[in-house]
């Protein structure tokens, strides 16, 4: 008795294969969306940030100076008592300066590690995009041709052309050991 395949469901296949082609068109925008945000971030760290921060850092800087100035000429001036208002605009002006100073700090800091903390995973990221446009789409074309193969030896099994088809092979093997045996022996 030949051996057969006992193919039961080609549609898992196709099904499977049709799974495949959705994630892959939703992984690749995904994964260039991923990819375009990352260099928007670093962008967005050495230029915007920092050119932000640095501003705001001079005018709360100008600020501080400027209520440090009207309470030193308020106290100065002995015709009027310094208010708890002016006071105040000095400590908040102060604390301003300090969040400024703060951001400006940390956006250097993360200027700085930017390309060590993030670039290793950008670079598995590119991996990934590589899969997805070279190895994926291979997958899905040999999947194609796995079905239509399996169609095709369902189709030659039900019409019983796969025991003629399967006993040829056979028949090729065994006929050239036959001819070995009649043919003259060469030197």
């Amino acid at each position: 008795m030949p051996n057969r395949a006992h193919v039961t469901s080609v549609e898992a296949l196709e099904a499977f294969r049709a799974k495949l082609i959705v994630y892959l068109s939703k992984a690749r925008p995904t994964l260039e969306e991923v990819s375009d945000q990352v260099i928007r971030t670093r962008v967005w760290l050495e230029s915007t940030q920092r050119v932000y921060w640095q501003n705001q850092a001079r005018r709360r800087a100008q600020k501080l100076q400027d209520a440090q100035q009207t309470l030193f000429s308020a106290e100065l001036a002995n015709l009027r008592a310094v208010t708890v208002a002016e006071r105040m605009d000095v400590q908040r002006a102060k604390r301003a300066m300090e969040e400024a100073e703060e951001k400006l700090k940390r956006i250097k800091k993360w200027d700085r590690d930017f390309g060590s903390q993030v670039e290793p995973l950008a670079r598995q990221l590119e991996k990934l995009q590589t899969v997805l446009a070279n190895n994926l789409p291979e997958a899905i074309a040999f999947l194609a041709g796995a079905v239509k193969s399996l169609d095709a030896y369902n189709q030659d099994v039900r019409s019983g052309d796969s025991t003629g088809a399967s006993d040829a092979p056979s028949a090729t093997k065994e006929a050239p050991a036959e001819n070995n045996s009649t043919a003259p022996e060469q030197p």
